[in-house]
């Protein structure tokens, strides 16, 4: 760049003429991250030198905005262009060029506005004059020498990012509630939060009131704000608590630091959290009615789909989803509500009356053989790591053998059932029935145990009509426990 083009001769013809300021800082490790507020103050340096006169209504910020990202959104650079294209000023100070333009569209945007009001453009050693071809050539280059150098530093970043990823290191950023800074030490205080987050929200509570709660206990999130429905919500949709590494909205596998929560109450949580959203969903288009306490769980014998709840004139019953049908498909197949509920009721009490319960976790369904080879996968990925720390492999042939490890591993972990026992505390042994209708039990967390224990009521075509219903059309199916 050219720093001897008539200075003080520009500072003479140009003292007292209103002039801009742009500062911008992004995200991205620059080369240079000055400071916004240390940018101000030498262009404001830069300004008194050549005698410009500095509107506070022309200093433009751009905080924590990348230059480089096509996507990017830069309010200051707009207002920036908007007032040089009504003649606000023609002198634009900014501590480098880089600093205003990192895309070479950027830098024709412009020049366009240049070649209708002859801008200038100063910085902390050079002065270009936007009109001068010689000018205009070399910031040209600057900038796409910039733009390649962020398409370098990007690609480096994402690189590193994909190798954390495959060793299931975590992703930086921000601290993590429950975790030190870096996502790898439990920090034990936050764990209990975490795990009873989870839990009261498996037992049927709202993230709304829980977030209440802990507002009111003057517990704070991991940026030291208060919790609300969305924090709670986001803690509970969260897979670095079960140890789950995620990279690009993608599941990559197991992470390398202690999980918080196990991953079959992870997998329950979510669960409850989409069937909890549908209801909510529904209870918005609809007026208040009856709850209908066999949600999401009663099935049509013959078309395989849910029977969903309905304020029939005979009274409240599920019928076939397909009832609304016109083709062959069309099925009008329908149980009373009361009866099936009752029915189904009695038999889930039944079966909470011969459970005991100990805090532990269901075991796996998982066979022996499967039980063993997933243990030996993981001994053998120990083993992996051991050998490329101590370079015994290549990096090359560590991610390709890991890859093939953690593929392996990842499969069978999506065959285990291990299922959160916390739903029925309270609610086993000889007390069942009385725990099942005391006042504090609500009709949500009837419906989450009666999931919890079935996959399903399977409803049949009856074998016999009248004023008696037909018992042996119903058939229940068990969850393994």
């Amino acid at each position: 760049m050219r720093s001897n083009k008539g200075t003080t001769g520009a500072s003479c013809t140009t003292a007292g003429e209103p002039a801009a300021i742009y500062c911008r800082i992004s995200q991205a490790e620059d080369d240079d991250q000055t400071g916004v507020d240390r940018q101000e103050r030498i262009c404001r340096e830069i300004a008194e030198r050549r005698g410009f006169a500095v509107n506070q209504a022309h200093v433009f910020v751009d905080n924590s905005r990348s230059a480089w990202s096509r996507k990017r959104k830069r309010p200051g650079w707009d207002e920036l262009l908007r007032a040089a294209r009504e003649r606000g000023f023609r002198h634009i100070i900014a501590y480098h060029p880089d600093r205003l333009m990192r895309q070479p569209r950027d830098l024709e945007e412009l020049l366009q506005v240049s070649d209708d009001h002859a801008i200038t453009l100063h910085g902390e050693a050079n002065r270009r004059d936007l009109s001068d071809p010689d000018d205009r050539f070399i910031l040209r280059i600057e900038v796409a020498h910039a733009c390649r150098s962020s398409d370098d530093t990007s690609r480096r970043l994402k690189s590193a990012m994909q190798d954390r990823a495959k060793e299931g290191k975590p992703q930086g950023g921000v601290r993590r509630f429950g975790y030190a800074p870096g996502g790898m030490t439990i920090v034990e205080e936050e764990a209990e939060i975490v795990r009873e987050v989870f839990d009261r929200y498996l037992k049927g509570e709202g993230a709304a009131p829980i977030a209440k709660d802990l507002h009111g206990r003057g517990i704070e999130t991991a940026g030291g704000k208060a919790w609300n429905s969305g924090t709670i919500r986001a803690l509970l949709d969260s897979r670095h608590v079960a140890g789950i590494r995620m990279h690009q909205g993608e599941e990559v596998g197991p992470g390398t630091w202690p999980a918080i929560i196990d991953a079959g109450v992870w997998e329950e949580t979510q669960t409850r959290r989409q069937y909890r959203s549908a209801v909510h969903r529904e209870l918005l288009s609809q007026p208040p009615q009856r709850f209908y306490l066999l949600r999401g769980l009663v099935m049509c014998g013959r078309c395989g789909t849910l029977m969903s709840g309905t304020p029939k004139r005979t009274g409240p019953s599920y019928q076939c989803n397909r009832r609304g049908r016109n083709d062959e498909k069309k099925c009008v197949r329908s149980i009373r509500a009361e009866s099936l509920e009752g029915f189904v009721t009695d038999a889930a009490i039944k079966l909470l009356g011969k459970l005991r319960v100990d805090g532990q976790l269901a075991s796996s369904n998982l066979s022996e053989d499967a039980t063993q080879s997933l243990a030996d996968d993981q001994r053998q990925l120990a083993e992996l790591n051991e050998m490329w720390t101590g370079k015994e492999i290549s990096t090359a042939e560590y991610r390709k053998m890991r890859k093939e490890i953690t593929d392996r591993i990842a499969k069978a972990q999506r065959k285990v059932v291990v299922r959160p026992l916390v739903l029925l505390d309270g609610l086993t042994g000889e007390g069942a029935r009385a725990a099942w209708e005391a006042e504090a039990m609500t009709d949500e967390r009837r419906n989450a145990v009666l999931r919890f224990l079935f996959s399903g009521v399977v409803i049949d075509e009856p074998k016999k009509y009248g004023r008696y219903m037909d018992w042996d059309r119903i058939a229940i199916e068990q969850n393994p426990l």
